[in-house]
């Protein structure tokens, strides 16, 4: 018998990037009968493994994970295809008893789906074509004119020219999902910063950078896939003007700075239950799946 969607149970697992909320998830899932829906906008794209951090098959440890490997590198893909993606992936997940368990960092298609964002419609593609051909600062430049607010991001072309193209108009969140468990994992920041420049090592003899080479052969350096932090932090050392030090520096900071917007992206979120270790994640997983229980 199907479960309807507001009485479906969900967990979700928020950190920062290298925090271990993927290893921890995993974990989760084994001990509760879950199955993952990676929230990862980097993830999603095929052939990007390393760079984008992608659990192995040995890493996943028999646990299914959805919405990895959805689209080619040079493939747009949006907010609102995660959410309707993850929203199938929960119900398919849940009308087969088992519990689907969202996890990742992307702030923005997590909240999609837990505050069930209403998103606006695409913008004309003949105007998107014109807006890309201008700087950021000519961006910023006509929302100034305009008196639209700046984004959050004031600096990522994508959400200027989504805001020249909408007027400004916010998207609105709902209440919390029903039946919603929203944990956030914490991670000291000297720890983070020590797993982050341990993790780019460990890319880089996994084979890193033959995997960027063969990327940009077939989708060249403009591909979406290709605008995450690794890979733009190596594109002087491919073109010869970085020394591989140089490279690993500035994926580092990169990534670094990364941690820190989705950690001030999450911090406004006060449906977040923040938790350190694997124990307190169960023991509230736990209650939770009685007290939903108790109520059905």
């Amino acid at each position: 018998m199907e479960s309807k969607p507001d009485k479906t149970p969900l967990i979700v697992l928020v950190g920062e990037t290298a925090s271990g909320k993927t290893g921890l998830a995993i974990e989760l899932a084994k001990q509760f009968n879950g199955e993952i829906i990676a929230a990862d906008s980097r993830t999603v794209y095929k052939h990007l493994n390393i760079g984008t951090a992608k659990p192995t098959l040995e890493e996943r440890g028999g646990i299914p994970h959805h919405l990895l490997d959805l689209v080619e590198p040079d493939s747009i893909f949006s907010a609102a295809d995660f959410k309707r993606l993850a929203q199938n992936a929960i119900q398919d997940i849940a009308n087969r008893g088992h519990l689907p368990i969202l996890v990742g960092g992307t702030g923005l298609y997590v909240d999609s789906v837990i505050y069930d964002f209403e998103f606006r419609k695409p913008g004309d593609p003949r105007v998107r074509e014109r807006l890309a051909k201008l700087s950021v600062d000519e961006l910023q430049q006509i929302l100034i004119e305009k008196k639209i607010p700046l984004p959050e991001n004031k600096r990522n072309p994508r959400y200027l020219m989504r805001a020249i193209e909408t007027e400004g108009e916010p998207v609105t969140p709902k209440e919390l999902r029903a039946n919603t468990l929203v944990l956030g994992l914490k991670i000291e920041r000297e720890v983070l910063h020590h797993k982050l420049a341990e993790r780019v090592d460990k890319m880089v003899e996994s084979g890193f950078i033959t995997e960027l080479k063969d990327a940009v052969e077939v989708y060249g350096w403009d591909a979406p896939g290709l605008q995450s932090t690794g890979y733009k932090a190596f594109r002087g050392y491919v073109d010869g003007q970085d020394s591989l030090e140089r490279a690993k520096e500035l994926f580092i900071r990169n990534d670094w700075q990364l941690a820190k917007r989705q950690r001030t992206w999450f911090k406004r979120n006060k449906s977040i239950h923040w938790i350190c270790k694997k124990d307190e994640a169960v023991d509230l997983i736990t209650t939770f799946l009685n007290k939903v229980s108790t109520a059905a």
